[in-house]
């Protein structure tokens, strides 16, 4: 015993010395959800960006300072640098040619270089619609790829958009890994790909970092890429771990169980400043205001939200700053429609809802839902006698949230609309619910948007999921407005940036009208490092701070 107990004093010593020199090996992360999928081009979740962002590596992305940067090329195509050609299509409409030049050097994680074949098998992949990648739009334009040398792609386009630059969820695919599964059926791919069969294959992965091992629904661990051809990261392995409920969260941070909270997809900021409060001095703490849009996403299949006046209602009943006072201290930003005031096309004359008790049980009077006679407990019913009963859902776990749907719920009663409130685990809530729409009333979550991100996936009818394009698509709401469609067309292929701003401020205005979707605000994240942590950038908007996580250093 105490042969054990002398070793065990001589290791921690050791250890000790070792954090004093700046040479830890490992960095365990906390974060609140789970991704659905590791597929890098199959769905749209946070989770599944951060930890991405530590083992692939996009073309092209948008860096801390909001500005287009090259991670898998080595220059952002540009018409004045050659890469991007102005050209006629086939059928005589104005088109472009853009080349992507692949970094010198870059491989996957069994060694196999990098190649335009990749990504040209990942192009194909997404042309058919099938195979059910997001992102349909890019694939539709983009008619035709060449292979101009083992480095080199180029895409032709059947249009000139101001984005044309930006690759969007394309990025390579290791060809020689899935490309036989893809073609042996698109239509199942997504779930024979090795990315869900064999998740730790080396060859799957081309960043600093490589997934080593994982627990599904609780964590991920990572280690250095041995191919990694860029500046080595400062940590041997790196623990991603998944913690749904947020309070507890909080504890492993504190018990020393975690390193740091990734502010993607951390704490919330209420949480998060009364944390700072009581351990400054262990921690670091940023708060990155960012284009988050906090909403509730409605089903407007569902015959009584089809209805836009009670979609005003709904919002009008909800005391939004009241709520951002209450529960934020009044740091977070009110939102109108989905664009962020940070974002230059935000329109600051947008139309408003201000909490309106009166004008909201009248919009619901006028609806045909009426509160009876004796009132009973307050809910509004129809002519049939249905009751104005909402099913209102959020990521179970998250703290913020469950609040905030406390809250709402209290609030609509006032109006005289039942809440049913029913949660689910992030995975199952985006992997399934969401993505299949099999949600009947309020699903409060977040959009991550770049910046003048055009929101056609979210927005355009065509982007509705629907099994024939296997569930593609972030229009969960059902939204159909054709003046909406002819406007997220209409957009990026406007290259005058006023002339943009006009067509933008019309999109705000009817999506402020219209109400797909109940606005709230604008998320601040709240980043918590540890002190000896450097040099994490956030970004404040799609792309996360993992995807720079070469620079992290540890403080000596």
């Amino acid at each position: 015993m105490a042969i054990r107990l002398a070793l065990t004093l001589a290791l921690c010593v050791s250890a000790n010395a070792a954090l004093a020199q700046g040479t830890r090996e490992q960095l365990s992360i906390g974060i609140t959800q789970y991704p659905s999928t590791l597929h890098p081009n199959i769905d749209s979740m946070v989770a599944k960006s951060y930890v991405l962002g530590f083992t692939r590596r996009p073309l092209v992305v948008r860096d801390a300072e909001w500005n287009l940067a090259c991670l898998g090329c080595e220059t952002v195509p540009s018409l004045d640098n050659g890469m991007a050609v102005r050209e006629t299509t086939p059928d005589g409409r104005p088109g472009i040619r853009v080349t992507w030049r692949l970094r010198e050097g870059w491989r996957w994680g069994d060694g196999t270089p990098v190649t335009a074949e990749d990504a040209l098998f990942a192009w194909a992949a997404g042309r058919d619609f099938a195979t059910g990648f997001g992102g349909s739009e890019f694939y539709r334009s983009a008619y035709e790829a060449i292979v101009v040398d083992p480095r080199t792609i180029a895409l032709r386009f059947d249009r000139v958009t101001f984005e044309y630059a930006a690759t969007g969820t394309w990025e390579p695919l290791p060809s020689h890994i899935e490309r036989r599964r893809w073609e042996q059926e698109p239509r199942s791919y997504r779930t024979r790909s090795a990315y869900e069969t064999e998740p730790t294959n080396p060859g799957l992965w081309n960043g600093p970092y490589r997934i080593a091992a994982l627990q599904p629904g609780a964590g991920v661990t990572l280690e250095r890429n041995a191919h990694w051809s860029g500046p080595a990261p400062a940590f041997r392995r790196i623990h991603i771990r998944t913690v749904e409920n947020t309070a507890a969260l909080e504890a492993q941070l504190l018990a020393g169980q975690l390193d740091m909270v990734a502010g993607e997809l951390g704490l919330p900021l209420d949480q998060a400043t009364a944390l700072e409060r009581r351990a400054a001095s262990r921690f670091r703490f940023a708060y990155k205001p960012g284009l988050i849009y906090e909403h509730l996403d409605l089903n407007l299949d569902t015959p009584l939200l089809a209805d836009r006046r009670v979609r005003q209602a709904l919002v009008l009943s909800i005391d939004r700053a009241q709520v951002v006072q209450r529960l934020f201290d009044g740091r977070q930003t009110l939102a109108h429609t989905g664009v962020n005031p940070l974002d230059g096309m935000h329109d600051d004359g947008v139309r408003q809802w201000p909490f309106d008790l009166a004008r909201a049980r009248a919009l619901l009077e006028e609806a045909g839902w009426r509160v009876p006679s004796p009132p009973g407990d307050g809910i509004r019913r129809n002519a049939g006698g249905e009751r104005l009963a909402i099913e209102l859902m959020t990521t179970a776990g998250n703290r913020s949230r469950e609040a905030v749907q406390q809250v709402i719920q209290g609030m609509w009663r006032q109006a005289g609309i039942e809440a049913r409130i029913r949660n689910e685990p992030p995975r199952v809530l985006f992997g399934e619910t969401l993505n299949r729409r099999r949600f009947t009333g309020a699903v409060l979550f977040a959009w991550v948007s770049s910046p003048e991100g055009v929101p056609r996936s979210t927005l355009h009818s065509d982007e509705i999921p629907r099994a024939e394009r296997n569930f593609s698509g972030q229009n969960y709401t059902g939204f159909r407005n054709a003046e909406m469609d002819a406007l997220l067309e209409a957009i990026p292929i406007e290259l005058d940036r006023e002339k943009r701003r006009a067509l933008w401020h019309r999109l705000q205005a009817i999506y402020a009208e219209e109400l797909p979707a109940i606005p709230l605000w604008f998320r601040h994240d709240a980043h918590v490092w540890p002190a000896w942590l450097e040099n994490v950038r956030p970004t404040g908007h799609l792309n996360p701070s993992s995807l720079w996580v070469e620079e992290w250093r540890v403080r000596n």
